[in-house]
């Protein structure tokens, strides 16, 4: 397997009409690039390893059978992001710039003309409908789970809570959803000083503590017998904080900006038509939210499939009472095989859609 790679954009211009200038987005590659693609892509802060938690070959995204394509979201660090340019500050991304970015790397740098399959959780669900409804005729399949096809706005509030308190600590406030944070009087764009990022993240972290997991989990204290934290604190310091400390303020920022302003609506020729995004997608779509999920609950999933035209989409929620983490990143063994039997059940399995392709690559490649 080869490890992280990047590739050349250019300079590349935004949906803003800002550029991400000398901007490369981030990738890895597992398996044989003559077998059918699959399209994986990162999460919220989630690097590329990340996402490693769902393919090898005891799964159903296993190299031996697909090219698994792993390309990382602007702002996560490895795609060009504030962490690793000069770029201050950093131009507003959205799901829109990362996916044509992705689809740019897939066929002109890796020669693909048509996936298989597209899928993602979380922040990587947003960028399967983006993918869905940009591209419609790219993928046979699409299956985002745990995440939404547009930002809610009780989604938004969520995010406005943990942007303010990583803002709180450089003594900004935030100007609102999809907004930067509010400069004190005669202040100018500054990098944050080392006390400002501590304290920040722990207080970030802290916030999305009480989102990532559900009410039962704590209340079942799954932290302690499933995860191996001896109390609450332990779980808080230990997990929540020690994951915020390990990102960088500014990527987050520039990721939350993506996350916020999130609609596959938003591009011709749907012009903010919801509706009209949905029913504009083709791939035989699955859509898994979790059943206990804070952010993205079922409810937000039965009106995208509601939305879609007949015999498009359909939906099944996780029966986990693990929130939001049930998508994700691997840390609940049951709902592992859950999705990983999910996945061979909408067709990625030993489908003969994918019999039917290996055999005419054969036939392709005796001509």
């Amino acid at each position: 397997m080869a490890g992280v790679q990047t590739y050349k954009l250019g300079d590349w211009k935004l949906q803003s009409g800002e550029t991400i200038p000398d901007a490369h987005i981030a990738y890895k590659t597992f398996g044989d690039p003559k077998s059918p693609a699959i399209i994986y892509p990162t999460w919220y802060s989630g690097t590329i390893d990340n996402n490693e938690w769902l393919v090898g070959e005891d799964h159903t995204l296993t190299p031996k059978k697909y090219f698994i394509i792993i390309p990382a979201l602007f702002g996560n660090g490895q795609s060009t992001s504030p962490s690793n340019s000069n770029i201050r500050p950093f131009p507003k991304v959205t799901f829109y710039d990362n996916v044509r970015a992705q689809h740019t790397l897939v066929t002109k740098h890796l020669g693909i003309t048509h996936a298989r399959a597209v899928l993602g959780w979380s922040m990587g669900a947003g960028q399967t409908y983006q993918w869905a409804t940009s591209y419609p005729d790219f993928m046979d399949i699409a299956v985002p789970f745990c995440g939404a096809a547009k930002t809610s706005l009780h989604n938004q509030v969520f995010l406005e809570g943990v942007k303010s308190a990583l803002l709180a600590a450089r003594k900004n406030s935030s100007a609102g959803s999809c907004e930067d944070g509010t400069l004190s009087q005669g202040e100018k764009y500054r990098t944050w000083t080392a006390e400002e990022r501590e304290v920040g993240l722990k207080a970030f972290g802290r916030g999305y503590a009480g989102w990532g997991f559900s009410q039962a989990f704590y209340r079942a204290k799954l932290y302690e017998s499933a995860l191996g934290f001896k109390d609450l604190e332990d779980f808080m310091e230990k997990f929540w904080e020690t994951w915020a400390l390990s990102k960088d303020p500014e990527n987050l920022l520039v990721m939350l900006y993506t996350w916020q302003a999130g609609d596959c609506s938003n591009q011709a020729p749907y012009n903010g038509d919801f509706r009209a995004a949905m029913q504009g997608i083709k791939a035989k779509t699955l859509v898994l939210p979790g059943k206990t999920d804070l952010y993205f609950p079922p409810e937000d999933s039965e009106i995208e499939v509601a939305n879609m035209k007949d015999g498009i989409g359909k939906m099944e929620a996780f029966p986990s009472i693990w929130g939001h983490w049930a998508g994700g990143p691997g840390d609940s063994k049951e709902d592992v095989a859950w999705l990983d039997q999910k996945l061979r059940e909408v067709g990625l399995g030993d489908s003969k859609e994918d019999v039917a392709w290996l055999e005419q690559k054969l036939r392709e490649a005796e001509l």
